[in-house]
């Protein structure tokens, strides 16, 4: 009974977290500096891994399918597959992951230190509101480069596939870019950034909730910094259930 109090508590608080920011949206303009920052730190510095993620993840599918299909005669639709499985599904949840874990737990750190050592205190004692200075700008990042890092990451797994395609399954990059344009539409490319900007507006918003709500020392920030992980990636799994079956 305490464990579902303790959620729904974290639901209300995070509802109300997210009403107060959104309070202050008309005052982002005036945030640029901070905008542009956040921007730079989620979108700048994550991308170098998420090409890599993403590349090696097409070619895992490309030799996957390529071994199985190739049993069946069908080997010349890895371009199908690969294409469609990285822009629905995996593109999207796997780059949100990597924003959770790199991302995710570095707001929840900044927050939930600042909250220990009483800076939060000090921006609301000059009047300074923590949504406004500390959480919007933040949010309006996540919502401009996540689909941004999901467009780019889908790329490079279509080229990571076709790669691993040439070499080890024999397939030329001509007929697996056509496989992939024949049987796939705007629709299914349109899918994957939907998704990471939901995943990745719930990720930063959740951070900074549990982060901003810390109390104690040093051990309740890495606490703090492991619930804020956590959390993120189990709703990023619930969520696309959810999406998937809205999008479909």
């Amino acid at each position: 009974m305490q464990q579902l109090i303790n959620v729904l508590e974290g639901i209300g608080s995070t509802l109300q977290l997210l009403l107060r920011t959104l309070s202050y949206t008309g005052t982002l303009w005036r945030q640029r500096q901070r905008f542009i920052e956040q921007c730079y730190l989620i979108g700048y510095t994550t991308l170098p891994i998420v090409t890599i993620l993403c590349a090696f993840i097409g070619g895992v599918l490309a030799l996957q399918a390529g071994y199985s299909m190739e049993n069946f005669g069908a080997k010349q639709f890895i371009g199908t597959l690969v294409g469609l499985s990285i822009a629905r599904e995996l593109g999207p949840v796997m780059v949100a992951i990597l924003v959770a874990g790199r991302v995710g737990s570095a707001i929840a750190a900044e927050l939930a230190s600042m909250r220990v050592y009483q800076e939060v205190d000090a921006l609301e004692t000059m009047n300074i509101p923590a949504a406004r200075i500390l959480v919007l700008p933040r949010l309006a990042a996540i919502v401009v480069m996540m689909p941004v890092l999901c467009m780019i990451g889908d790329l490079v797994g279509w080229f990571g596939g076709a790669l691993t395609s040439k070499f080890f399954i024999g397939i030329e990059p001509e007929a697996y870019f056509s496989a992939l344009r024949r049987f796939m539409v705007f629709k299914d490319v349109l899918n994957g950034p939907i998704k990471a900007e939901v995943f990745g507006f719930v990720i930063v918003l959740v951070c900074c909730n549990i982060g901003l709500n810390t109390r104690g020392g040093p051990r309740e920030i890495g606490a703090s910094v492991t619930r804020a992980v956590v959390t993120s990636l189990i709703l990023i799994l619930v969520l696309d259930f959810f999406v998937t079956r809205a999008l479909t």
